[in-house]
């Protein structure tokens, strides 16, 4: 009987494992990098053990430091989660080899499904080789891992080679894999996938369909259980390729097998031998919990003959640190506050206070609703990220609330192409014209001096930006209290406004932490009277659009070499993900003030280009 476990990950999916070991009397292990010494995952574990000596981006992927932290710590097993090291077949038998309970599959069925060649192999297919003109568009693919690292899409050959290089060093980092392949890349197709589970006493269940297909950067956001629309024929025909797959390898434990769907056509892309993201939306629609029956089944258990029925409709969306706006922009600082309505599930790695550092995946939180249909489940879903709460840096909040609702996802004719056609105008800038002027009363009604003025009648004036657009608000104190045009200030305080506009009362939540203002969910900076002015550089010149590390510059560039338009110049990784900055027009490099290694804020003058 297991005892204690160690969860050889961090974030959400630890502090979820946690939660099912809490319930099961389990006893729990945390393991940290320095960057995590007080992440949550680390606080809430009964036991929790640094992890010395690696870069806070490498230290999960050292699987000699976490064998000896489980032994150390006591514990009797270890669960992977998922991303790091949950596929990596050595890691495995490092754990049995030290007597440990794995909390997985074998390392064998790891090492023949986990990379995506051999798995391909073993399904019957196999990647391209020799990629030609009429090969594309072609994707380029990690062979290790997932979570759309070491992935990009090629349509212009002349581009492949510096894809290979980029997938290749970003799949090395994620995963400490650089094995990358090339496939056929199918245009405006679903991203379907089935959960399986499996015991040792040779049962296999099909837990049912989920549809992933609303992705950025082959990183899915949105999913659901089960996938809408699919024909009751294609549907068991993805169950049992899913089944064969799992029987062919002998598997044991959850994993998920995953396909691409168009029209009525299945195309196998790999089978994940773990827990995924998005297993929510299974346990909800099946009535179960993936993380206690893989426990069960790493202590011999067996399955019941046929699974349980599934009932109703389950939808996650993820909640990321990012601005979807500027190229889906990884964002850090102080998540001060994160709290969801009742009605919903809220798996996350975050408390309030927590901070949001560069070393790791940006993804905050994974919100989850289940109803007895779709549309109610995306009605609940939608309503309740509309009316949570998150301050802190820039989310995709109002990006996931807009996919929601946007026709084409209710009516489920979506496909993995959504955000390429929609995202421009689902980031369009909406911002209610009251929400700035609600910010200034609520200021001006917690300020000491707010009541003051030489001159009573004086309208006095804020300034906030929403975005790249800035406004300016007006509003006059007076002996009845606050007054603004077309409003009437019905109450004004720090934390609460509210405003009778044209007969209708509206309520105006508000918070403020440093210069960011929170009103409802919109996010405001306030800005000063008198700016000061903004260091001027030249034209041409490349600013990191995020904190991260330069870990490549260009082959052979200096200042003097001519570049052409779009050449990359400059790599940056930050959260696992690299970034290319690339030449914005042909000309020459005047300037390269950094180096590789070096560490970047956002706004660092990487580059400077000009124009010839």
């Amino acid at each position: 009987m297991i005892t204690s476990v160690l969860v050889a990950n961090r974030g959400e999916i630890a502090c979820r494992v946690f939660r099912t070991c809490r319930e099961w009397g389990i006893r729990t292990v945390a393991v940290h990098s320095d960057a995590d010494e007080n992440a949550l995952h680390a606080r809430v574990a009964d036991t929790a053990v640094r992890l010395p000596g690696a870069a806070p981006a490498d230290t999960y992927l050292r699987a000699d430091l976490i064998v000896k932290a489980a032994v150390a710590a006591g514990a009797d097993a270890v669960h992977p989660g998922y991303g790091f090291l949950s596929e990596n077949a050595g890691f495995a038998r490092a754990v049995l080899d030290a007597g440990l309970v794995w909390i997985g599959p074998p390392p064998e069925a790891i090492e023949a499904m986990a990379s995506k060649t051999r798995a391909k192999e073993l399904m019957g297919l196999a990647p391209l080789s020799d990629v030609g003109e009429s090969d594309l568009p072609v994707l380029v693919k990690a062979a290790a891992g997932g979570g759309g690292r070491g992935m990009r899409v090629v349509r212009r050959l002349e581009e492949l080679d510096a894809a290979l290089e980029s997938a290749r060093a970003e799949a090395a980092s994620a995963f400490g894999d650089g094995e990358v392949f090339v496939e056929p890349y199918v245009e405006n197709g679903r991203h379907v996938e089935v959960q399986i589970l499996a015991d040792t006493h040779g049962t296999v269940w099909a837990l049912g369909t989920r549809d992933c297909s609303l992705q950025r950067r082959h990183q899915k956001v949105i999913e659901e259980a089960p996938a809408p629309g699919l024909s009751a024929s294609l549907e068991e025909e993805l169950k049992g390729l899913a089944v064969r797959a799992a029987r062919a390898v002998s598997y044991v434990g959850a994993g998920t097998v995953e396909f691409l769907v168009a029209g009525e056509k299945a195309h196998f892309l790999e089978m994940n031998t773990r827990l995924q993201v998005e297993h929510p939306v299974t346990e909800a629609v099946f009535g179960l919990d993936l993380v206690a029956e893989q426990i069960r089944v790493a202590e011999g258990a067996a399955l019941a003959a046929e699974p349980p029925h599934a009932r109703g409709h389950a939808i996650e969306a993820r909640l990321y640190a990012e601005d979807p706006a500027t190229d889906w922009t990884p964002q850090t600082g102080t998540l001060h506050r994160l709290a969801v309505p009742d009605g919903v599930r809220l798996d996350t790695g975050y408390e309030d206070g927590d901070e949001i550092g560069v070393h790791y995946d940006p993804m905050l939180a994974k919100v989850a609703a289940h109803a007895p249909t779709r549309a109610e489940a995306l009605r609940r879903l939608a309503g309740a990220l509309e009316r949570a709460t998150v301050h802190g840096p820039t989310t995709n909040r109002d990006l996931l609330v807009r996919s929601l609702r946007h026709e084409e996802f209710t009516s489920a004719r979506m496909d993995t192409g959504f955000y390429d056609r929609h995202l421009p105008e689902l980031t369009l800038p909406t911002v209610d014209p009251h929400v700035p002027l609600a910010a200034a009363l609520a200021d001006s009604a917690g300020s000491r001096w707010g009541a003051w003025r030489n001159l009573p009648s004086q309208q006095q004036t804020k300034r906030y930006a929403v975005g790249a657009e800035e406004t300016e608000v007006r509003y006059s104190h007076t002996r009845t209290g606050l007054m603004a045009e077309g409003v009437q200030v019905v109450h004004a305080d720090p934390a609460l406004v509210v405003l009778e506009i044209d007969g209708v009362r509206r309520r105006f939540e508000v918070a403020r932490y440093g210069d960011r203002v929170h009103v409802n969910a919109t996010t405001l900076t306030a800005l000063p009277r008198f700016p000061t002015p903004e260091t001027q550089h030249a034209p041409g010149s490349l600013l990191a659009p995020m904190p991260g590390t330069v870990v490549k510059l260009a082959e052979g560039l200096i200042t003097g070499s001519s570049v052409e338009a779009g050449e990359p110049l400059v790599w940056l990784e930050a959260m696992k993900m690299q970034h290319v900055i690339s030449a914005p027009t042909r000309g020459t490099l005047t300037a390269l003030p950094v180096t590789t290694g070096q560490q970047v804020q956002v706004g660092t003058l990487l580059a400077v280009v000009q124009e010839t």
